[in-house]
């Protein structure tokens, strides 16, 4: 009988994936002050937009409090870490954030395989990513390539040396 790590069972592979493909989705919400105040106070940021309504409205001109920059962040690198698995990389993103999100709503991270390459034995992937929000208003459009081993291949160096073009 073969004993398989836990870890490998559900370990994506460059193999099982085509151009055209979705990345699993990572859904957040409906998101609450209180999910905004723990984020602020983690990473220790107190701009009043994030936690005081008045100031926000009032001074800021902004419809409620905001949801953190930092936080859509971190769940956009989510979104990829999560896909690739514990043997993936996540090398490459980038993204813009071109929308306000705020108390209430659910936000969709988003992400589909635009092209597939290999290269020194391993799989890159590239892909269109973004987050959403309920009413389908795109906040963070962007782009990732994240590195799959290849089912049977070497495994992805640790750190991940990224090969030279």
């Amino acid at each position: 009988m073969e004993v398989v790590e836990m870890s490998k069972i559900n370990q994506l592979y460059y193999d099982e994936v085509q151009v055209g493909d979705d990345v699993t989705p990572l859904i957040k919400g409906p998101m609450t002050t209180s999910h905004i105040m723990r984020w602020s106070s983690a990473m220790e940021n107190w701009h009043r937009i994030h936690y005081d309504r008045q100031f926000a409205t009032e001074h800021d001109g902004l419809p409620t409090v905001l949801i953190n920059g930092s936080w859509k962040q971190q769940i956009m690198c989510q979104l990829i870490k999560d896909w690739v698995g514990e043997e993936g990389w996540l090398w490459k993103i980038s993204f813009q954030h071109r929308a306000m999100n705020i108390p209430g709503e659910t936000l969709t991270t988003w992400g589909k395989i635009t092209s597939k390459y290999e290269a020194n034995g391993l799989g890159f992937v590239e892909c269109d990513i973004g987050m959403k929000n309920q009413e389908g208003i795109e906040a963070c459009p962007g782009k990732s390539t994240a590195v799959l081993p290849i089912r049977g291949g070497k495994s992805i160096p640790y750190p991940f040396i990224p090969p030279k073009a």
